[in-house]
């Protein structure tokens, strides 16, 4: 068995034997029955000299979003609901009814989360249009309301696909409060990236949480990837991501998942730590994290950009996961967020199952909420 250093010995990796390891190595074979396709492995796995691999993967990912339209559709059926009422107030519009029309229309989007200000910011463009005469049915106030919501999701959160930069191995950092669905959420992109062919080493970095690694290690079997461990409860999680990415760099991995402790975003000591995590991957590899992917509960409503705010202060946060948006979310939600802070959101929740972590496209979204 090779031989432990003294300075790794509070770590394990799971991974692929080899000869020149200091770990103590064990395979991780994928569940019997799972999701684990590999049909993207040949075009898309790179060599160290192929440069433009983690465009290509990003761009990749982002136009199977539009694929995937149909599981998007499903996924905001609750707010589709909340705005069926749109069409009755639009089928018999007649110009006399504009104020009693656009006063129930706003609180069509109020319920559905779209927040007061961008409310207001709609309903007013929508009025000034219809009373200069450019909006003369039903059907054009429609689609009007629709090139609105399209207009604050691109003008602020274009950039949907992820930037994974030019170097392997590309590091993307997990953070967010308790119970949002980090690991889960880790767990689902780790099979998205790993079915287009990229080498995934998962990182469990979430140390305060003693079920959180064995969780990720179940996720690690189902997608059939490599896994980080600290051995010490008492390791720290800055340590267990710098090993992972110093580990992910000599084995040559496309992509390292790194996953954090869940944290109030009031607590400022463990915000502190979430700094220490970035500065200890960015000394192994200069500019990583290349993502700092912030996992917000889609059930909260507005309630979580308060939460949004605070991350992106302490970390910097380069995109949004919006989970669990299948069940009593608001979908409106995803354009106050990112009215509010700039900040695309990459992937949506759309369900529990492996495949349902879904690249965010604004132009599926828009047209999932309003049929």
């Amino acid at each position: 068995m090779a031989t432990i250093s003294a300075s790794l010995a509070r770590f394990c990796v799971i991974s692929r034997p080899s000869s020149n390891s200091q770990y103590i190595l064990f395979n991780v074979a994928p569940r019997t029955g799972t999701p684990n396709s590999r049909t993207g492995s040949a075009r898309f796995r790179c060599s160290a000299g192929q440069t433009g691999f983690f465009t290509k993967l990003g761009r990749l990912i982002k136009e199977k979003a539009k694929s995937d339209v149909e599981k998007v559709f499903s996924g905001f059926s609750k707010t589709r609901n909340n705005l069926a009422v749109i069409d009755e107030l639009l089928l018999y519009w007649n110009l006399a009814d504009t104020d009693r029309v656009l006063d129930e229309l706003e609180e069509a989007l109020l319920v559905s989360d779209f927040g007061p200000k961008i409310t207001i910011k709609i309903v007013e463009n929508l009025r000034e249009d219809i009373l200069s005469g450019k909006l003369k049915s039903g059907n054009e106030i429609k689609e009007a309301l629709k090139r609105n919501v399209l207009e604050l999701l691109t003008s602020k959160g274009s950039k949907t696909e992820l930037q994974l930069g030019f170097r392997k191995p590309a590091v993307i950092m997990i953070v967010g409060v308790n119970g949002g669905g980090k690991t889960t959420s880790l767990g689902k992109l780790a099979y998205r990236l790993k079915n287009e062919g990229a080498k995934i080493l998962l990182a469990a970095g979430d140390t305060f949480r003693a079920a959180a690694s064995d969780q990720l290690e179940i996720w690690a079997e189902r997608t059939g990837c490599e896994i980080v461990m600290a051995e010490s409860e008492k390791a720290k999680a800055s340590s267990v991501l710098s090993q992972a990415v110093k580990k992910g760099k000599q084995l040559g991995f496309d992509v390292v998942l790194c996953d954090t402790s869940g944290r109030l975003h009031t607590n400022y000591s463990l915000m502190e730590e979430l700094i220490s995590c970035k500065k200890s991957v960015a000394k192994v590899i200069p500019g990583a994290p290349n993502e700092i992917l912030l996992v917000l509960d889609g059930t909260t409503g507005l309630n979580m950009l308060p939460q949004a705010r605070e991350f992106n202060d302490v970390v910097g946060v380069t995109g949004l996961i919006l989970t669990k948006l299948d069940g009593s979310a608001r979908g409106g939600c995803v354009v106050s967020v990112v009215d509010e802070l700039g900040i695309p959101v990459k992937f949506v929740g759309v369900g529990e199952g492996v495949e349902d972590l879904q690249p965010f496209d604004a132009d599926a979204f828009v047209n999932a909420i309003f049929m």
